[in-house]
């Protein structure tokens, strides 16, 4: 049997202002100590412990930063340089205590972890409707098959979302092993003009290509980085978040998965399909390009390389990461190294080589393909790093008021597969009873 981990996500119902503040308040304790401890280059958890150790911050928090960040100083796993400007709260496994009646209007209750006793409150929760069986499991005590892992909330504008890793056990498949020549590899390869390249190989030679325009992503992060610039000399940055931030990324996420359908479903009309991915690491700002070199860059990468791996996870095809450098330089036919006389074009500088000039992201992807093997080249996927969410917003919240329900986007967080720990979930104290405007 193997692990896997499975990411559930839901919106808190819209508290009333004194929650409201004291989720304000924790995240803010908790965002203060998680930059002391990174500074201070706390690697191991005595060292992270004796920061947080008497501080106002709730223990199941505290144990997760000690997992968390020793990860992030660790060469191996992470090694940041420095951190984003907004994380999300994480909690330990002991955190997912949820309360459940079939009478309430939202029935799963989320009992939210304060410091100091008597201090805890309970919060409805407004599922993913996808995922309602997952909750269910999650939260049977008589249902052994799924437990919780870690536990983060993140800030999305006004409202608070809840990501809850689901970690559950599934036999091995040996149908295909990604060593076999049987195999079909298919690189992907994510760029600027095209949002996505995908190119299977058959005898090392590609076939069948897809392709995915990117012009309308380009253009809403266009618009969003221009709004950007103007506001903010403005508004602090928290506030520029709720203005500019979320106001196109519902329409970018939409296009990630679109994009990532389209990727799955051209690999499974391969047999035995194997999907190569770059490790995300590996990208610099100067691939990323010229509007991807700020706050969408690796994001937009991660989000994609991460709806892409869930959605082959369901087809049950495997998913490899290689190693990112001079992939989009190198000939898939002869290996010598070309260059790219302008964004579309790959030329071989072999004068002996069959490709004089190639579509450059369908080498690029190509060249991805040929690392999964016998090369020597790929490596496991590390997901420490990233403490944004990762991955694209199919499903939609409804925010609950007595007149009208508004949408907005799903978040989702990494799908951390570093997680351990026996699960704790059960039910606490009475939590509240009724709907939403109750909290």
């Amino acid at each position: 049997m193997s692990e896997e981990c499975k990411t559930l996500e839901a919106y808190l119902a819209p508290p009333t202002q004194h929650k409201q503040r004291k989720l304000h308040d924790e995240d803010e304790r908790y965002e203060a100590l998680l930059r002391e401890s990174f500074n201070d280059e706390c690697d191991t958890m005595s060292a992270v412990n004796e920061v947080v150790s008497g501080e106002d911050l709730n223990w199941h928090s505290k144990n997760a930063l000690k997992q968390y960040v020793p990860n992030l100083l660790d060469k191996d796993t992470y090694d940041a340089k420095q951190l984003a400007d907004t994380h999300p709260i994480r909690y330990a496994n002991t955190a997912a205590v949820f309360d459940h009646d079939d009478d309430r209007h939202h029935e799963i209750c989320w009992e939210v972890p304060l410091p100091g006793h008597g201090t805890n409150f309970w919060i409805p929760l407004q599922l993913n409707p996808e995922q309602e069986d997952w909750w269910h499991s999650l939260i049977d005590e008589d249902d052994d098959s799924v437990w919780a892992g870690e536990l983060r909330l993140q800030r999305d504008g006004s409202r608070w979302v809840l990501h809850v890793a689901a970690n559950y056990e599934v036999e091995p498949d040996h149908a295909c092993s990604t060593t076999s020549d049987d195999v079909t590899p298919i690189g992907f390869d994510v760029g600027e003009a095209k949002l996505l390249v995908g190119c299977a190989l058959r005898d090392n030679t590609p076939v069948d290509p897809l392709f995915v325009d990117g012009s309308r992503v380009r253009h809403l992060r266009q618009k969003q980085a221009s709004a950007e610039d103007r506001l903010k000399p403005r508004y602090a940055s928290k506030l520029l978040d709720d203005l500019v931030w979320g106001r196109w990324q519902d329409a970018i996420e939409d296009e990630i998965e679109k994009a990532s359908t389209r990727a799955v479903e051209y690999a499974s009309q391969f047999e035995n399909p194997v999907i190569v991915l770059e490790f995300l690491e590996g990208i610099t700002d100067e691939d990323i390009g010229k509007y991807w070199n700020r706050r969408l860059g690796k994001w937009l990468f991660s989000q994609l390389q991460s709806r892409i791996e869930d959605k082959a996870a369901e087809r049950g095809i495997p998913v490899e990461y290689v190693h990112p450098h001079h992939t989009s330089k190198t000939c898939h036919a002869c290996q010598h190294i070309g260059y790219r006389p302008h964004q579309g074009t790959f030329k071989c500088t072999n004068d002996e080589c069959w490709v004089s000039e190639y579509q450059a992201d369908l080498n690029a992807a190509a060249k991805i393909a040929q690392r999964l093997n016998p090369w020597g080249e790929s490596l496991p996927w590390k997901s420490a790093g990233n403490d944004s969410p990762q991955s694209g917003g199919q499903w939609q919240a409804h925010e609950d008021t007595s007149s009208s329900e508004r949408l907005l986007s799903e978040r989702r967080a990494l799908n951390d597969k570093v997680l351990s720990s026996s699960p704790a979930v059960g039910a606490g104290a009475e939590p509240e009873t009724g709907d939403a405007n109750t909290s």
